[in-house]
Protein backbone atom coordinates (compact mmCIF):
# COMPACT_ATOMS: atom_id res chain seq x y z
CA UNK A 1 0.00 0.00 0.00
CA UNK A 2 0.98 3.63 -1.19
CA UNK A 3 2.34 5.71 1.97
CA UNK A 4 -0.50 8.35 0.14
CA UNK A 5 -3.00 5.51 0.42
CA UNK A 6 -2.83 4.96 4.27
CA UNK A 7 -4.48 7.17 6.78
CA UNK A 8 -2.31 9.72 8.45
CA UNK A 9 -2.75 8.68 11.69
CA UNK A 10 -1.09 5.10 10.61
CA UNK A 11 1.28 7.23 9.05
CA UNK A 12 2.20 8.62 12.49
CA UNK A 13 2.12 5.56 14.02
CA UNK A 14 5.05 4.02 11.95
CA UNK A 15 7.06 7.17 12.52
CA UNK A 16 6.58 7.04 16.25
CA UNK A 17 7.66 3.00 16.00
CA UNK A 18 10.89 4.17 14.32
CA UNK A 19 11.28 6.98 16.58
CA UNK A 20 10.99 4.61 19.68
CA UNK A 21 13.55 2.07 18.13
CA UNK A 22 15.99 4.80 19.14
CA UNK A 23 14.35 6.22 22.35
CA UNK A 24 14.04 4.91 24.99
CA UNK A 25 13.29 6.08 28.73
CA UNK A 26 15.35 4.35 31.77
CA UNK A 27 15.50 5.40 35.05
CA UNK A 28 18.11 7.82 34.58
CA UNK A 29 17.16 9.31 31.83
CA UNK A 30 13.31 8.87 31.07
CA UNK A 31 11.23 9.65 28.06
CA UNK A 32 9.66 12.48 27.33
CA UNK A 33 7.04 11.57 25.18
CA UNK A 34 4.63 14.25 23.60
CA UNK A 35 1.04 13.34 21.61
CA UNK A 36 -0.62 16.41 19.55
CA UNK A 37 -4.71 16.30 18.85
CA UNK A 38 -6.31 18.72 16.98
CA UNK A 39 -7.50 20.59 19.83
CA UNK A 40 -5.08 19.86 22.64
CA UNK A 41 -1.12 18.70 23.69
CA UNK A 42 -0.23 16.33 26.13
CA UNK A 43 3.36 15.50 27.54
CA UNK A 44 4.69 12.34 30.02
CA UNK A 45 8.19 11.41 31.24
CA UNK A 46 7.73 7.79 31.10
CA UNK A 47 10.48 5.37 32.70
CA UNK A 48 9.95 2.43 29.95
CA UNK A 49 11.32 -0.31 32.19
CA UNK A 50 8.96 -0.09 34.88
CA UNK A 51 6.38 1.07 32.27
CA UNK A 52 4.91 3.77 34.22
CA UNK A 53 4.48 7.39 34.20
CA UNK A 54 6.78 9.19 36.75
CA UNK A 55 4.97 12.83 35.74
CA UNK A 56 2.23 14.20 33.06
CA UNK A 57 1.11 17.55 31.85
CA UNK A 58 -1.03 18.69 29.47
CA UNK A 59 -3.43 21.59 28.11
CA UNK A 60 -6.42 20.02 29.44
CA UNK A 61 -5.23 19.53 32.87
CA UNK A 62 -3.76 23.06 32.64
CA UNK A 63 -7.62 23.77 31.37
CA UNK A 64 -6.43 25.87 28.72
CA UNK A 65 -8.93 28.03 27.17
CA UNK A 66 -7.12 27.06 23.63
CA UNK A 67 -5.30 24.44 24.06
CA UNK A 68 -4.34 23.62 20.47
CA UNK A 69 -1.67 27.02 19.66
CA UNK A 70 1.58 27.29 20.49
CA UNK A 71 1.29 28.95 23.78
CA UNK A 72 -0.62 26.56 25.32
CA UNK A 73 2.48 23.90 24.38
CA UNK A 74 4.93 26.36 26.09
CA UNK A 75 2.95 26.49 29.15
CA UNK A 76 2.51 22.93 28.86
CA UNK A 77 6.28 22.32 28.14
CA UNK A 78 7.48 24.55 31.28
CA UNK A 79 4.57 23.19 33.16
CA UNK A 80 6.58 19.34 32.46
CA UNK A 81 9.65 20.80 33.46
CA UNK A 82 8.58 21.89 36.79
CA UNK A 83 6.93 18.86 37.83
CA UNK A 84 9.91 16.76 36.43
CA UNK A 85 12.16 19.04 38.56
CA UNK A 86 10.67 18.41 41.43
CA UNK A 87 10.31 14.84 40.91
CA UNK A 88 14.03 15.07 40.93
CA UNK A 89 14.49 14.29 36.68
CA UNK A 90 17.09 16.62 34.89
CA UNK A 91 17.93 14.45 31.87
CA UNK A 92 15.27 13.36 29.48
CA UNK A 93 15.21 11.47 25.88
CA UNK A 94 12.56 13.20 23.94
CA UNK A 95 9.92 11.47 21.78
CA UNK A 96 8.31 13.36 19.28
CA UNK A 97 6.18 10.67 18.35
CA UNK A 98 5.92 10.81 15.45
CA UNK A 99 5.04 14.46 14.88
CA UNK A 100 7.43 16.57 13.00
CA UNK A 101 10.08 19.08 15.19
CA UNK A 102 8.14 21.84 14.16
CA UNK A 103 5.36 24.10 15.48
CA UNK A 104 3.78 23.18 18.89
CA UNK A 105 6.11 20.29 19.19
CA UNK A 106 9.05 22.29 19.17
CA UNK A 107 7.14 25.18 21.14
CA UNK A 108 7.01 22.92 23.73
CA UNK A 109 10.74 21.10 24.16
CA UNK A 110 12.31 24.26 24.06
CA UNK A 111 9.79 25.87 27.15
CA UNK A 112 11.06 22.42 28.82
CA UNK A 113 14.88 23.53 27.73
CA UNK A 114 14.35 26.98 29.42
CA UNK A 115 12.24 24.98 32.26
CA UNK A 116 15.81 23.15 32.78
CA UNK A 117 14.90 19.85 31.24
CA UNK A 118 18.14 18.34 29.26
CA UNK A 119 17.74 16.91 26.31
Amino acid sequence: MSHRLMPRKTRRQRRHYGVRKRVDGTPERPRLSVFRSLGHIYAQVIDDLDGRTLVASSSVQAKLPKGGNIEAAEKVGAEIARKATEAGIRKVAFDRGGFRYHGRVKALAEAARKGGLEF
